[in-house]
């Protein structure tokens, strides 16, 4: 595979997980107009993806999965900086 293909399929991947945030962030806000507690809406998403790695990968892959979440959090990989320049 030439460079500029992975180059290319690396970009598509990206644009597709930015436009799958998107889409959640969408629904996310017009849960929240609708009047839906933010901890109930983090309980839900945070449900969802968990049953469709189970699906996918099995129990023991999405354990695996999980257990790195906890370094990733503390690394920063979550946060978001809301500073204005």
């Amino acid at each position: 595979m030439s460079t500029l293909s992975t180059a290319q399929e690396q970009m598509s991947v990206r644009d597709e997980k930015r436009a799958a945030l998107g889409h959640v962030h969408e629904a996310w806000s017009h849960a929240m107009l609708e009047g839906i507690d933010g901890d109930c809406l983090a309980q839900a998403c945070l449900f969802s993806p968990f049953v469709e790695l189970v699906t996918t990968y099995g129990e023991d892959a999405t354990a695996q999965f999980a257990e790195g979440l906890a370094a990733r959090i503390r690394n920063g990989e979550f946060s978001i900086d809301l500073s204005r320049q």
